[in-house]
């Protein structure tokens, strides 16, 4: 018997207690000793899992930089109020600084960086990071990377030798309705907080928190500041991030299931950026009376199809249901498209469409999502103070690119005082290799090649080898503290 098994064993013994043992008016309740034991080997399950996962989960607080634009204030107003000697009282400050708390759970350790899983929501546009670990001691945290379509984040603090706990990761597509979970996390400031709960749904979307939703809703009391803690199972496994609540609502949290976060964090440790599938199609979900119309029970309908994309080259059309997707039956808006992004580009699949009352089978070559090296530009070169752009056969001609210059990208923008500035790096400069160091550096083909590069830096200063007209330099790039 699994411990799943012996819970709901447990459950139905506790109930079976308070159907046939509840004592009449008057008489006293008398607890047995079997009693006791049922629910103090609950009790073990849950403080079992609270001894395994709370060592592991961080607090994030941070620092955000918010500016305001005031409207002019005519110069007649202020000077009224400075004839009579009196400060002029509507003076705002055009910056200021907020701060908010959050949480986060290590999930790997590797080459004494620590990687934290939490909310994106927890950490966009921060510009200071630290994080506390349950023993107490503080870090200052970098992101590697953050995705706002699943409102995932993966940051790193530097431990070097120290022994951290990490948590292990479950799979969220096994879960079931009803299971028990529990939930970690800082909320309100309180640290370590562990509360319980039941699965209370799974696949929620549709509202309006994420681009991609897929949500796991649970009850499991889930407050500010537990946003980006783990969600576990029975076994200390995270199932899922913690990351929204409805307001004045009780019992209504929801989760990012865990394996949507192990994508992207994958994705952003292996790549920079998110590689999802693109297909190309503006659809929507059938209504009874549309699908009845269509002769079809469950599916999507394509209300448009985007010029030369994949969808458009497999030859889906607008007014197409889409019933099946390699083969499974598709059910909703949200479960074609968790399908499509989680595909890999250049994967080609079957697609099965109802058109004019007819079944057709198409074979669709799935694309990269347009975006994704803009996004990646943004999550990494950009902290360095400067944009590149790939060198075109049209920008060769047209900035006079030495033909000898064979592969690299040109600095398109270089941000003063940045690093990329103190490094004397200027618009105009072509990146042909890079590397952290000489014996490692790489032909820079492409953005990817680039971002790539800084991606395994870890922080520790890019060597670029740069053509500036018919000079050859080499510079280096460090991160700004």
């Amino acid at each position: 018997m699994n411990t799943r098994q012996f819970l709901k064993g447990v459950t139905l013994s506790l109930t079976a207690i308070m159907l046939f043992s509840t004592p009449s008016s008057g008489e006293k309740v008398q607890p047995t000793p079997r009693d006791y034991r049922l629910v103090e080997s609950l009790e073990r399950v849950f403080e079992s899992v609270a001894e395994k996962v709370k060592p592991a989960v961080v607090n994030i607080s941070t620092v955000s930089e918010v500016k305001i634009k005031h409207p002019p204030v005519p110069p007649e107003f202020r000077d009224f109020f400075h004839h009579f000697g009196i400060p002029f009282p509507f003076d705002m400050p055009e910056e200021f600084k907020t701060r908010s708390l959050g949480s986060g759970f290590i999930v790997k350790v590797e080459d004494g960086w620590a990687y934290i899983l939490t909310n994106n929501h927890v950490v966009d546009k921060a510009t200071k990071i630290k994080v506390k670990l349950s023993d107490g001691s503080v870090y200052k945290a970098k992101v590697v990377g953050k995705d706002s379509k699943t409102d995932v984040a993966l940051i790193k603090i530097k431990v070097g030798d120290k022994k951290v706990p990490t948590v292990k990761l479950g799979n969220s597509d096994d879960i079931k309705v009803g299971e028990f979970v529990i939930a970690v996390g800082n909320p309100y400031g309180l640290n370590w907080t562990v509360t319980h709960g039941i699965i209370s749904a799974k696949g929620r979307h549709g509202l309006g928190l994420n681009p991609i939703e897929n949500f796991i809703q649970t009850d499991a009391a889930i407050n500010p500041g537990n946003s980006g803690g783990p969600l576990c199972d029975i076994y200390g496994k995270v199932i899922g991030i913690n990351t929204a609540i409805v307001r004045n609502a009780q019992g209504l949290g929801f989760a990012v299931p865990i394996n949507i976060a192990k994508k992207v964090m994958n994705d952003l440790l292996k790549y920079g950026k998110v590689i999802r599938g693109w297909l190309g199609v503006y659809i929507e979900d059938l209504s009874p009376e549309i699908a009845q119309k269509f002769g079809v029970k469950q599916g999507v309908l394509i209300t448009k199809v985007i010029k030369d994309s994949p969808a458009e080259k497999g030859g889906l059309k607008s007014g197409d249901v889409i019933v099946e997707f390699n083969g499974k039956p598709v059910k909703s808006v949200s479960d074609l498209q968790l399908r499509v992004i989680n595909t890999k580009p250049g994967e080609k699949v079957k697609i099965k469409v109802i058109r004019d009352g007819q079944e057709k089978v198409l074979t669709v070559e799935i694309d990269q999502m347009p975006g994704s090296k803009q996004v990646a530009m943004e999550d990494l070169i950009s902290r360095f103070g400067f944009s590149v752009q790939e060198l075109s056969p049209e920008l060769r001609k047209r900035i006079g690119i030495p033909k000898w210059i064979k592969n690299g990208v040109i600095v398109t923008e270089v941000k003063p005082g940045s690093p990329a500035d103190d490094a004397n790096l200027r618009e105009g400069d072509v990146i042909v290799k890079a590397g952290t160091n000489p014996r490692n550096m790489k032909v820079v083909k492409n953005v990817d090649d680039l971002v790539s590069i800084f991606r395994k830096s870890n922080g520790s200063g890019v060597l670029l080898k740069v053509v500036r007209g018919e000079n050859v330099l080499y510079l280096v790039l460090n991160p700004e503290e």
